[in-house]
């Protein structure tokens, strides 16, 4: 198989066919990850909770990034690798670019950080420099104080406004991708239909162009299972690779997210 690149992404969107991804954090999970024709991986800054053993993403480091991004690498994954900017790392375009810097010095393919249309010099500054940007809307870990909780958003009027207004300006600005997370599925469709770049979702329904969950959750073994997401080794009696497999196909056929695993 070949290196899946941001191109091979945007071909499947404009093909009208969905992408899958998951997280990964070590070499052993990316290589069945891989072997099972994941078309992405997500080195998230969630391992502060699902590794750390943290409440949040917050205390999560930009040295902690660099290694489990070169783990991942190391393993030579045909999958796309993506990894997060942490906690207030990049605050101004400067920081940014030098948060960026050293995630793709570390194995990333492309960076990807929480915010809106703040974020609009640093995507393009971003772009500018060669370094491909997925930007990320509707819940954002690392603002989870400021939101009030792991809440969904844009159930109202005047969010969900805000986000797509976001969404549009965030590709203006240069992004290659989109996350949206915990939204309503109606208000991800748009926001899907509305842009060029593909749109992941996670909590944002089957109508997004491809579907990212943390690895721990779809295997059923994270201490709390949120409503979009399904324990995919259960379906699998036990089996890891039958699991992240079927997860792959489920995707690909759209037979996940159900409608069970929905926001109204």
């Amino acid at each position: 198989m070949k290196k899946i690149t941001i191109s091979h992404i945007e071909k499947l969107k404009a093909q009208g066919e969905k992408f899958s991804c998951l997280t990964a954090y070590d070499a052993t999970f990316t290589e069945v990850i891989s072997d099972a024709g994941v078309d992405m991986i997500l080195v998230g800054d969630s391992l502060g909770n699902v590794i750390q053993g943290q409440e949040t993403t917050v205390p999560v480091t930009l040295e902690d990034m660099e290694y489990h991004i070169a783990c991942v690498a190391n393993a030579s994954p045909n999958c796309l690798i993506l990894g997060d900017l942490p906690y207030m790392s990049y605050s101004t375009p400067e920081q940014a670019y030098e948060t960026a810097a050293a995630v793709m010095q570390a194995g990333a393919n492309m960076v990807k950080f929480e915010g809106g249309q703040w974020l609009y010099d640093t995507i393009t500054g971003l772009t500018e420099r060669g370094i491909p940007v997925c930007a990320h809307l509707g819940l954002t870990p690392q603002s989870v104080d400021a939101l009030g909780g792991f809440k969904v958003q844009g159930r109202d009027d005047k969010t969900a406004s805000k986000i797509l207004t976001d969404a549009k300006a965030l590709e203006k600005a240069g992004a290659r991708m989109l996350v949206l997370e915990c939204v309503p599925s109606d208000l991800a469709k748009l926001v899907t239909e509305s842009l060029q770049i593909p749109v992941m979702g996670i909590g944002a329904g089957v109508d997004v162009d491809g579907q990212v969950l943390v690895l721990h959750d779809m295997l059923g073994i994270s201490p709390f299972q949120a409503k979009f997401t399904r324990n995919f080794m259960a379906d699998a009696k036990g089996s890891i690779q039958d699991a992240i497999t079927l997860y792959h196909n489920e995707v690909k056929e759209q037979n996940f997210p159900a409608d069970e695993h929905r926001f109204e």
